[in-house]
């Protein structure tokens, strides 16, 4: 039997009933700004267009007298696909260290990169070494791919090692808090010489192995934004298939679990299921919402289904505390399950598909759309619109509405003003009635999108993989507004806080603010 931490779980449910969305004005401290994901802003006065400039002769510095709109840039590893979050005066970022920050720290990891918000100073780092399974459970260079969440001085991620980390905000600089004490251990990679932490160092309060207290098997890389609602914390596994991509190694590991967030002492799992159907890995964030007065999780299955979950946990016939499931609904649609009475292969393009977008909650409904791996190619897609107020299995009650003529996507929603604006894989953007479904216009980009629409100042901003950031007009009239070559990827999500649009590419971060 897993070994598993259910100490003092129950003590995370305090307050929950009365729950606000705690959000400081304008940052953006989590993926998706709060738990209810919904990848909107009401900032204004951004700007429209920009120039990320050109490299100071052969180094992968920037030069800023060749930028427009550009209130800094900060150099980031080779590979990002984590999404900034900017909280307190800091951006935080994930990446690997292929440029390090601190010269002693070498080799493959993943890193979390601290910067001043107003200068794009380096402020501190984690490294996390690697895990040394390679592609199959920490796949070499991706880095963390985590978003984190702030609240206060306190950061929640997950690690590459398919870990829990509670940091404090100001690094190291302000001394080492909290009961934990291991960081030089914990940042010394195998056989490298001893680390000596330092004021550019984490300062780790506390840490949730997944892998020991779960049994988790990450599938590739561990890839969560954490969420936070009153003191719980719920976090996504990645546990999925090995490298036969047709074996489960623990189909009983929760896919979901949820941790108190102040001492990391687990509270819950849910006992759904959804690892024994899992298609590939569990990948999609947790959501949150609020039904009448009470707070639900919500979190999109590895097996192509959707749940919510109540956050009082009941007990299991083995003492283990489990969340209690609300609702399920299967997001496929029966036809990419099965044709002429035989299931479709998965990784197939008419076959099903998991959920690796995180699910939005708006004005009591759930929107989601399902996706694979990009690795897996195009395919059959569908969106839908879910009734959160039901219970039960929603297959076909709960649907309100569903959208086929999308495809497989990885993005998160942007719901304003009735409209909603999500890409999909194949490069297309979509806008939607939010209350009917209706399509108003698709957008084709000519390029694979993996990131999530932003919507902010009357306008849609979206990256590609090509490296064109595309802004649209966010009105039921497609109007391009412009299009910025970005001489790069773009595989993260654009965010907005206090006035600046941040854009990241594999090797850069850039802070984005139109000169008045």
């Amino acid at each position: 039997m897993n070994k598993r931490n259910r100490r003092a779980g129950v003590l995370a449910l305090t307050a929950l009933a009365a729950l606000p969305i705690l959000v400081k004005a304008a940052d953006w401290p989590t993926w998706g700004r709060d738990y209810t994901r919904n990848m909107a802003s009401s900032e204004t006065g951004l700007a429209a267009t920009f120039d990320p400039g050109r490299f100071q002769g052969n180094t992968e510095e920037i030069d800023p007298a060749t930028t427009k709109n550009v209130k800094w840039v900060a150099k980031l590893g080779s590979q990002t696909y984590g999404n900034p979050t900017i909280a307190g005066g800091k951006v935080f970022v994930g990446t690997n260290n292929e440029t390090p920050r601190i010269p002693a720290v070498k080799g493959d990891r993943g890193v979390l990169l601290c910067f001043d918000e107003q200068t794009g100073k380096f402020l501190w780092q984690l490294a996390v070494p690697k895990l040394g399974t390679g592609k199959v459970s920490d796949w070499e260079y991706l880095g963390i791919c985590s978003s984190a969440a702030v609240e206060g001085e306190r950061l929640w991620l997950v690690t590459n090692r398919c870990e829990i980390l509670c940091l404090d905000t100001n690094g190291m600089a302000n001394g080492n808090d909290g009961p934990y004490k291991d960081e030089a251990k914990y940042m010394t990679a195998p056989m490298s010489p001893p680390h000596i932490v330092g004021p550019q160092d984490a300062d780790v309060l506390w840490r949730f192995d997944m892998r020991e207290e779960l049994g988790v098997f990450p599938h590739n890389i561990t890839n969560c934004g954490p969420m936070i609602m009153g003191d719980l914390l719920a976090v996504t596994t990645s546990n999925g298939v090995d490298w036969t991509h047709t074996n489960i190694p623990n189909p009983r590991a929760p896919a979901l679990a949820v941790v108190n967030k102040n001492t990391g002492e687990l509270v819950a799992e849910e006992s759904s299921g959804v690892s024994g159907r899992t298609l590939h890995a569990n990948w999609s964030s947790p959501a949150g919402g609020m039904l009448n007065g009470q707070p639900i999780i919500l979190f999109g299955g590895g097996d192509g289904w959707c749940y919510a979950y109540d956050t009082k946990p009941n007990k299991a016939d083995d003492g283990t505390a489990i969340l209690r499931e609300l609702w399920k609904l299967d997001c496929n649609l029966p036809e990419y399950r099965m044709k002429a009475g035989k299931p479709l292969k998965y990784a197939t393009y008419e076959g099903p598909s998991e959920v690796i977008a995180t699910p939005v909650f708006y004005k009591n409904r759930v929107y989601v759309s399902i996706g694979q791996d990009p690795e897996h190619g195009e395919g059959l897609g569908r969106f839908i619109c879910v009734d959160a107020t039901k219970t039960g299995d929603l297959s076909k009650s709960g649907v309100l509405w569903s959208y086929d003529k999308i495809k497989r996507s990885l993005s998160t929603a942007a719901i304003a003003n009735g409209l909603i604006f999500v890409g999909d894989f194949s490069g297309f953007i979509h806008c939607l009635d939010a209350e009917t479904g209706q399509p108003y216009w698709v957008y084709d980009t000519k390029s694979h999108i993996w990131g999530s629409c932003l919507v902010a100042d009357g306008k849609v901003y979206s990256g590609t993989e090509d490296g064109d950031f595309v802004v649209l007009e966010a009105s039921k009239t497609l109007k391009v507004i412009g299009k910025v070559d970005m001489r790069a990827p773009v595989y993260s999500s654009p965010v907005v806080a206090n006035g600046t649009l941040y854009v990241a590419t594999p090797t850069h971060l850039y802070a984005i603010q139109e000169k008045k």
